[in-house]
């Protein structure tokens, strides 16, 4: 996934409790969403200096992923996916990421659904 040179740093089944859904009944509740997060990073220089402050906080990243989905209801996780990505790329400065979002139970007969995307920062909106 990662630009030629970057590393990645992966934060994997962060479970987030939310108001997510299209049905009125959804709005109402709180459901599971899991985000998976892989990070186009350069954790050399981090690895060198062993100080957080040349790192990717990855707790820092957790926290502010999770407040963002918990900041107000969505219908969609495609709507969460796409937030998220832009989230890192504005408050990190992360070029590129990928972004799964896992909704468990949406579907009785499945074991999960999901959308995963992939961004580079001159996919935004402001690219």
């Amino acid at each position: 996934m990662s630009q030629q040179g970057l590393d990645e740093v992966l934060i994997e089944g962060l479970e987030v409790d939310a108001v997510i859904g299209v049905y009125d009944w959804e709005q109402g509740i709180q459901q599971k969403l899991v985000i998976d997060l892989v990070l186009a990073w350069d954790c050399q220089r981090a690895s060198q200096s062993d100080e957080i402050n040349d790192a990717l906080d990855y707790a820092a990243v957790s926290q502010a992923v999770e407040r963002w989905i918990q900041a107000k209801p969505r219908a969609l996780i495609e709507t969460v996916a796409e937030g998220i990505a832009e989230l890192l790329f504005k408050d990190f400065g992360v070029t590129e990421v990928q972004v799964k979002v896992s909704k468990p139970g949406a579907v009785p007969t499945a074991a999960n659904v999901a959308v995963k995307i992939q961004r580079t920062r001159v996919d935004g909106p402001f690219g």
